[in-house]
């Protein structure tokens, strides 16, 4: 529970740029909403750890999203029904299944397809939306924040005082 606080107030008082806080927020949200029993939410995880995004506002993002999510696969499901009964892409779901890793990812799934393409389709501009609020929160509240003790015990900057005093 401490990890989840302390995420939470890294996402918050971090020095990234809005742009890092948005792709972040952004990833975040997609794998959230991808059902996590997919390859495809575990990918769309390690693209956030693998990035210049910021990592605590993935996860509070994959948090938030992944319960939104789970209340609306009945919105998903009809977007992934749609995809995989096409006709003229039978050849593309038969080629990717006999792929060696790729039916991992459940893209056979229909509520893991319709989610992945939502989260495809609302990435960008949930990212661009993101954007304009941390440089509005960044300027207003960031510096405020970093301030806090209880912050500043989550972030660890109280132990490292300790010890740099220690020396």
């Amino acid at each position: 529970m401490l990890r989840l606080f302390r995420m939470l107030a890294v996402a918050l008082a971090a020095q990234d740029s809005p742009k890092q806080l948005a792709a972040g927020f952004a990833l975040g949200a997609a794998a959230g909403l991808v059902p996590k029993t997919s390859l495809l939410s575990h990918l769309l995880l390690v693209g956030l750890a693998a990035s210049q995004a910021n990592f605590g506002a993935g996860f509070v993002a994959a948090a938030l999203f992944a319960l939104v999510g789970s209340l609306l696969d009945p919105l998903a499901h009809p977007i992934g029904n749609f995809l995989l009964t096409r006709e003229f892409l039978k050849p593309l779901w038969t080629l990717l299944y006999n792929l060696p890793v790729v039916p991992w990812t459940e893209f056979n799934n229909t509520v893991v397809l319709g989610w992945f393409v939502l989260a495809c389709a609302f990435a960008w501009p949930l990212y661009r939306a993101m954007i304009p609020a941390f440089e509005k929160y960044s300027e207003k509240y960031g510096e405020r924040l970093r301030k806090l003790k209880v912050v500043q015990l989550l972030l660890g900057a109280d132990v490292a005082s300790k010890l740099e005093r220690l020396r």
